[in-house]
């Protein structure tokens, strides 16, 4: 039963790796698709290499959600695994729902207020003081930063070139948002699929078929990154449509400058904060901020409403369904 359970907790890590990828596919490829500087086909390509890539550079995500958000080191090892899977289809549901509805929600929310609703469901441990001080605090402070610091980088950027040629100008930050959009993807990898590897290293590390000493397994790395590329390719469509042209009108100019921003704050919470933030609040508030600069009537704030509750709900719409699901769990294997 113990076998089936982690064969059953990678398959569903996998599986939100892979919902992870075309569901947040958007946030590294609308803003280069809605301005034409890379067709959609092309974007996705380069969006799913740059996540494998970015998948591979780093563990400190990952070991974040390993081992600070729920405490099951003690725990009974068929508990301890019925709270994962169950965390693990509450995030997935959620993402399902907002990616339904076009709605560019937190897939990093939704896994980690799963295994919050189930470890709660469960009775086990749970960090408090790391959830607030690594996703509730970022939650709030990542938005503000990547609007605040797109709008003011956005203003340099329209003095540094105000006696520019326009025409050449747009030219020249199309072939740049080559870049920028390959830097989100990289940051994007660098950060969601890390989720997945810590959710596979936290089950290997439950039943001690891995070692805290070891880190963790090759094979799971390639896999997480494999699955999240193969994700990104698949696309997102209906929310590369709601953040490459319902927020706003974009040109190549504040296309640039919002990925930019986005991948700026990615690294450094990857690499400084080792927190797991929100890829989606981050691009969506940058390009909100670039918007700004044009006037605030440009932002369509009625849509950015409408994503900010999806924001609000994620934690506990994702808590609740992994804490039901986490009931049935328990009545069924005991």
């Amino acid at each position: 039963m113990e076998f089936a359970l982690v064969v059953l907790v990678v398959v569903l890590a996998l599986s939100f790796d892979y919902t992870n990828g075309f569901h947040d596919a958007a946030n590294a490829i609308a803003t280069s698709v809605s301005t034409r500087a890379l067709t959609p086909r092309a974007a996705l390509i380069l969006a799913a290499v740059m996540n494998f890539v970015g998948a591979l550079l780093g563990t400190e995500v990952a070991e974040t959600i390993a081992n600070e958000i729920v405490d099951l080191q003690g725990s009974d090892n068929h508990l301890a695994l019925l709270v994962i899977m169950a965390g693990l289809i509450g995030a997935i549901t959620w993402n399902l729902i907002t990616w339904w509805f076009g709605l560019p929600s937190s897939s990093t929310h939704a896994l980690i207020g799963g295994l919050v609703g189930a470890g709660v469901a469960a009775s086990a441990g749970v960090h408090w003081d790391a959830v607030v001080e690594k996703v509730v605090l970022p939650m709030f402070l990542s938005p503000l930063v990547g609007f605040t610091l797109a709008f003011f980088v956005m203003i340099a950027v329209l003095w540094i070139f105000r006696r520019a040629s326009p025409s050449k100008t747009t030219r020249r930050f199309r072939i740049a948002q080559t870049a920028s959009a390959a830097a989100m993807a990289l940051g994007h990898g660098l950060q969601d699929a890390q989720k997945t590897m810590g959710v596979i290293y936290m089950a290997l590390l439950t039943v001690g078929w891995a070692s805290a000493d070891e880190g963790i397994p090759l094979w799971v790395k390639l896999a997480a990154a494999a699955a999240i590329s193969l994700g990104t390719y698949s696309g997102g469509w209906r929310i590369m449509r709601t953040l490459g042209r319902r927020i706003i009108e974009l040109d190549p100019a504040r296309g640039f400058v919002a990925e930019s921003v986005s991948a700026i704050v990615l690294y450094f919470n990857a690499f400084v904060l080792h927190a797991p933030v929100s890829t989606t609040h981050t691009i969506t508030t940058a390009i909100m901020g670039v918007g700004a600069t044009r006037r605030l009537s440009a932002v369509r704030w009625g849509v950015a409403k409408s994503i900010a509750i999806a924001w609000v709900l994620t934690l506990p719409a994702a808590a609740t369904v992994a804490a039901a699901f986490y009931g049935i769990f328990h009545l069924i294997f005991g």
